[in-house]
């Protein structure tokens, strides 16, 4: 019995769900595999390497899904989904279903099967609309002025006055942080430097873009710490009372329903996070790390 890697279901003898196929289109009958392997992906993000506009902790490649052909096909520009490669995209698939459960908005996005038998991710470019017409998006690096060797010398607390400046609600945005950065220290994404945040310009308003690059890179790279910003001026040894009653209270002058609210939605999705986990395509070792250190992590905070 196969499980589709778009989303999760049973899929009987096929390879991909009905739900998942129409999640990509809703003309679309069957899914080919992507017809390049991983070290074929490899070479060809080389090659496309200074043509690509997107950054992350995956090379990654612009592709667009040919309906009549059935199957991702690479492209030099204009694509709409960008395949990934690498030992993360069973992790980085996993860990944006689980921020999708609590309310984060995540582009369409899942695992599609190589030819080489191997899974790579794909994920929507939410910077086009239409035939590759462009909007606009700028990251917290650019929105501060540092540089893509710089993007982790600030702090969570120097995020907020660039909210207050650049986005049309800051106080709506002040609680995607929040519930966002609750959800790194949760999963283990130390890894969410200023790059990893954006705001998208919606006509006359502009806010945080949908989310990207979630991972938990915690059990990939073994480090001790638990964010990649500091906050209280320390990457690690987080407290419940950092992370709420400081952050969440003190600096993001949530106000307690609004900061109840976010974590009893966290409480509430807790189950459904387990069950993910262990229907999901890591490995059973990488499952168990997951999990170890979720578990570990839901201890302090709660």
């Amino acid at each position: 019995m196969n499980r589709c890697p778009i989303t999760y279901e049973l899929c009987g003898e096929q390879k991909y769900s009905d739900k998942g196929l129409k999640l990509l289109s809703p003309r679309l009958e069957d899914l080919k595999d992507f017809p390049f392997g991983k070290e074929e992906q490899l070479e060809l993000a080389l090659q496309y390497a200074d043509k690509l506009s997107f950054s992350g902790v995956q090379r990654k490649l612009n592709a667009k899904l040919s309906i009549s052909q059935e199957l991702f096909e690479v492209t030099s520009r204009g694509g709409v989904f960008i395949p990934a490669y690498s030992e993360l995209p069973q992790n980085e698939d996993l860990t944006m279903k689980l921020a999708d459960c609590i309310g984060i908005h995540t582009p369409l996005h899942g695992l599609m099967h190589c030819n080489d038998g191997s899974l790579s991710y794909f994920i929507k470019r939410f910077d086009r609309r239409g035939k590759g017409e462009r909007i606009g998006v700028e990251d917290f690096a650019q929105l501060a002025g540092v540089s893509r060797e710089t993007k982790y010398e600030f702090s969570m607390e120097r995020l907020i006055p660039l909210l207050e400046k650049f986005c049309t609600f800051p106080s709506v945005e002040k609680k995607k942080l929040f519930l966002l950065t609750l959800f790194s220290f949760l999963i283990g994404n130390e890894d969410l430097h200023l790059k990893n945040f954006s705001l998208i310009h919606r006509g006359p308003t502009t806010e945080f873009s949908p989310a990207y690059d979630l991972v938990n890179s915690s059990i990939v790279m073994n480090t001790t710490e638990e964010l990649a910003l500091p906050l209280r001026g320390k990457k690690s040894k987080l407290t419940r009372g950092d992370l709420v009653e400081y952050f969440g209270k003190e600096r993001l002058n949530l106000t307690p329903e609004t900061i109840a609210e976010i974590l009893t939605r966290i409480q509430n999705s807790i189950g459904k996070w387990i069950d993910l986990i262990h229907v999901s395509f890591l490995s059973t070792p990488k499952k168990k790390a997951y999990l170890d250190l979720l578990n570990q992590r839901i201890q302090r905070l709660f």
